[in-house]
């Protein structure tokens, strides 16, 4: 019930998406006080779409860690929704999930995409686990991944944090439907997400065929 609250006070309104999306999250120092202090352990995303009939779902942010992980790492978590086109889709949700948090230091600095440190990290849902199941209340328990980031590498000071920037992160959340090669989650990631949806996935079609004739995996 505590967990139903703190969402609903968080999140006010839904993107429609296709299972790539990204998250700003501001006054982050604020933030993390917040969950040192045991004030706010945890934030919420927006939710957010699949499809514009497909699953709904949001992010679960613990900024000093979740558990076990509490004071030494970022955890960060999927939570699967109920709503209302739920009867139609497969259950239970089995596509893997990847999460990146965006090195804005190099980005900004150099210019140079290819030359970022972001932090990726991927897991798979565990089809046994009532977390992926058809969701019977507004929201399943949330899982995914305790040690996302290490503090150690986070809290970093201002002047060379490469993931806080202006007191600003930004977390990008790949759902993979086609089992896009792990090799590529990079690319993918680094993708200049102001291009039009289709250019980025003609970007990505070729650079699979690039690698396909390359032999690279």
């Amino acid at each position: 019930m505590k967990q139903q609250v703190e969402y609903e006070n968080q999140v006010t309104k839904h993107h429609i998406l296709d299972g790539t999306v990204i998250w700003k999250i501001v006054n982050v120092r604020e933030k993390i006080y917040d969950a040192q202090s045991e004030r706010q352990t945890s934030i919420y995303s927006p939710a957010f779409y699949t499809s514009t009939t497909g699953y709904k779902l949001c992010i679960r942010l613990y900024l000093n860690g979740d558990g076990t992980t509490r004071g030494t790492h970022i955890s960060i978590f999927l939570v699967v929704l109920r709503d209302q086109y739920d009867a139609l889709l497969q259950w239970p949700f089995s596509y893997r999930v990847s999460f990146c948090l965006v090195d804005q230091r190099t980005m900004l600095e150099s210019g140079e995409i290819k030359q970022t440190k972001h932090i990726i990290e991927s897991f798979r849902p565990d089809t046994r686990s009532i977390s992926f199941q058809r969701p019977c209340s507004s929201m399943n328990i949330a899982s995914g991944i305790p040690k996302f980031v290490s503090l150690v590498d986070f809290n970093q000071p201002l002047e060379t944090n490469r993931y806080i920037i202006n007191d600003t992160i930004f977390i990008k959340v790949l759902i993979d439907f086609i089992g896009i090669p792990k090799s590529m989650i990079y690319f993918i990631f680094n993708l200049n997400c102001g291009l039009p949806i289709h250019i980025q996935q003609k970007l990505i079609d070729e650079e699979m065929e690039r690698r396909k004739a390359q032999n690279i995996t």
